[in-house]
């Protein structure tokens, strides 16, 4: 499905990326991966893609810094010579993100969940407009879909990136196409490392009182990023379990 194809995916070291990555080189595609500080991580993704068939790189990089983000797109230019597909993965709640929370956490929950995705997809997009092709697939949030008190700013950046992914849809369409996709809780990153006590409280407020499994989610990415679905641009997905 993706012979001969490119995959960037942000955060690709664990959970839903990881998943992702691996899923498109059994589709494939080459990969590259960025991640921030789990190097092993990174390098285990990449061994399990290249047991499959497929090249493969990881990127260590901080989003937040824009030239770090394009640093990521040059150097996945430089190995593969093109990208077809980028998953901004990257990002995730901060610790005392709370409706009185700090100015600082605030900032810096927008930076890592927003100004990042936007920062890659600017550089990525420069690509797509000049080979004339590209699909965009942000993972956003149920909670972009619906403020949360206790995760302020985390659910508005997640809100912005459902409305910038329309955005790129419009810039995107005579040749591309953006969506993007809001998971529930998923079975991942702070999911699987909190108190097993504090989990089953907050589950019982979440739709089936299920986690979303990464792989679900992965299937979905795929589905969007594939020539299958020319159709559809600039439309957010809710994924439940």
């Amino acid at each position: 499905m993706f012979k001969n194809k490119v995959i960037l995916i942000t955060g690709g070291s664990s959970g839903i990326g990881e998943t992702t990555a691996v899923m498109f080189a059994q589709n494939g595609a080459d990969v590259a991966i960025t991640y921030k500080n789990n190097k092993d991580g990174a390098l285990s993704v990449i061994e399990k893609i290249k047991a499959l068939g497929s090249r493969a790189m990881a990127i260590q990089a901080d989003l937040i810094d824009e030239n770090q983000a394009k640093q990521v797109v040059d150097k996945t230019m430089a190995e593969f010579g093109r990208i077809d597909v980028l998953v901004n993965n990257a990002g995730g709640y901060i610790e005392g993100d709370e409706w009185n929370g700090s100015a600082d956490i605030w900032i810096k929950s927008i930076q890592q969940n927003l100004i990042s995705v936007m920062s890659v997809s600017k550089y990525a997009i420069e690509i797509f407009q000049k080979q004339k092709s590209g699909v965009i697939v942000n993972i956003a949030s149920r909670h972009g879909l619906n403020g949360y008190y206790d995760a302020i700013s985390y659910s508005a950046a997640k809100a912005g990136v459902i409305n910038i992914t329309q955005a790129y849809a419009k810039l995107l369409a005579p040749f591309g196409r953006a969506n993007s996709i809001s998971p529930s809780a998923t079975n991942a990153g702070y999911w699987i490392t909190a108190p097993k006590e504090e989990i089953e409280k907050k589950l019982l407020n979440r739709p089936n009182h299920k986690l979303v499994e990464p792989e679900t989610i992965a299937k979905k990415i795929i589905f969007l990023a594939s020539d299958e679905v020319k159709d559809i641009n600039g439309q957010n997905f809710p994924i439940t379990e």
